[in-house]
């Protein structure tokens, strides 16, 4: 039976502000669910970045205070199904309650009985080419294998700027560009036609997630395998891409659900002969943490959890450790948020159970 809920709206600034074709994202905003069941605790998240999900950070709050009274005296199944209906429509919000769950239940996802290292990318965040120079040499003293490129702005400028990158990796590490919906479908077509295959692992979602007609295109244009990401919300979207060509997909927790159905997920992805890419670098070290643990069992390449770098300061405690390009799971327990810390970032707060009124 669920016990006692608790709800945090935090905003969590990052160190530099990172560069999306969507704007500059200077702070996440997200909401925490902590859950208690049976006295063990579970936290999920939601980081909604409208653009990433149709969500927006007001209507998750306000729906997320709605639901959270309704789940107390619950079993976890009725609490399931019961979020599931709410928050049919919302799945970043949705995701924050389920995993909540999953991890009070004792996910067995989640459960790490021996330390291990989960390989991650580094951004190449930096726009002016000395400092673009820096950052790849300091990405690849730090020990990463794999670089992300944002893309997506204007196709000349982005082309020059990857062929500069490319010819200071000098074959090095695998890149990975990523345009974020940003070109038109002409665009788009022309952008994946031009680039050089050179160290080129793939190429990610260069048009609006909804517009598979320019997916197709581009996946027969490109000179370089292609991958969709916000185009990809369950199974079907899976087949669909499988369909028209893609090579690599990528997946998020908070787009599948659960810890249970992103699993499902990846391993669809390879039975339909493509590879799966996992990760959300819009997401605190909460989430972060949940992928890696589901990443060490179902992925084979660098993972893209590595938003909880871009927090000027950690919700974990002790906080996640990074290690020659390796995040590190501990074994023992699951992640556990400071109370402190949240509250220092908190602009939100909500409570009911065996504790409510708010504490």
């Amino acid at each position: 039976m669920i016990e006692d809920v608790r709800l945090d709206r935090v905003r969590l600034p990052l160190k530099v502000p990172y560069k999306l074709s969507l704007g500059a994202v200077t702070a996440f905003d997200t909401i925490l669910a902590r859950i208690v069941i049976g006295g063990s605790v579970g936290y999920g998240e939601a980081t909604i970045l409208t653009g990433y999900t149709s969500e927006t950070i007001e209507d998750a709050w306000r729906r997320a205070q709605a639901l959270g009274p309704k789940l107390l005296r619950l079993s976890p199944e009725a609490a399931r199904a019961l979020a599931h209906r709410d928050l049919a429509d919302a799945p970043f919000t949705l995701t924050a309650f389920i995993t909540a769950i999953e991890m009070a239940e004792h996910h067995p996802l989640l459960a790490i009985d021996a330390d291990q290292g989960v390989p991650l990318l580094a951004g190449i965040n930096a726009i002016n080419f000395a400092a673009i120079e820096r950052e790849i040499a300091a990405a690849i003293e730090a020990g990463y294998g794999t670089l992300k490129i944002k893309a997506g702005f204007d196709v000349d400028t982005d082309l020059e700027r990857i062929t500069f990158i490319q010819r200071c990796n000098a074959g090095r590490v695998k890149l990975r560009i990523d345009a974020n919906q940003g070109y038109t479908p002409a665009d788009g077509v022309h952008f994946a036609s031009s680039l050089v295959p050179d160290s080129i692992e793939l190429l990610e979602q260069p048009c609006h997630a909804d517009d598979w007609d320019a997916a197709a295109a581009i996946a027969k244009a490109s000179t370089v395998p292609f991958m969709l990401d916000e185009s990809i919300y369950g199974l079907e979207d899976i087949k669909r891409a499988a369909a028209l060509g893609a090579r690599f997909v990528k997946l998020k927790l908070m787009k599948m659900v659960s810890l249970t159905a992103l699993a499902e997920g990846l391993t669809l992805i390879r039975n339909l002969g493509m590879e799966p890419v996992l990760g959300n670098g819009v997401a605190s070290d909460l989430g972060c943490w949940m992928e890696a643990c589901v990443a060490r069992r179902y992925i084979t390449n660098a993972g893209e959890m590595n938003g909880f770098l871009r927090q000027q300061s950690p919700l974990a405690a002790p906080p996640i450790a990074v290690e020659r390009g390796e995040m590190q799971l501990r074994a023992g327990p699951p992640l556990v948020l400071d109370d402190i810390r949240i509250a220092a970032t908190r602009i939100g707060h909500v409570r009911s159970g065996a504790h409510s009124p708010l504490t």
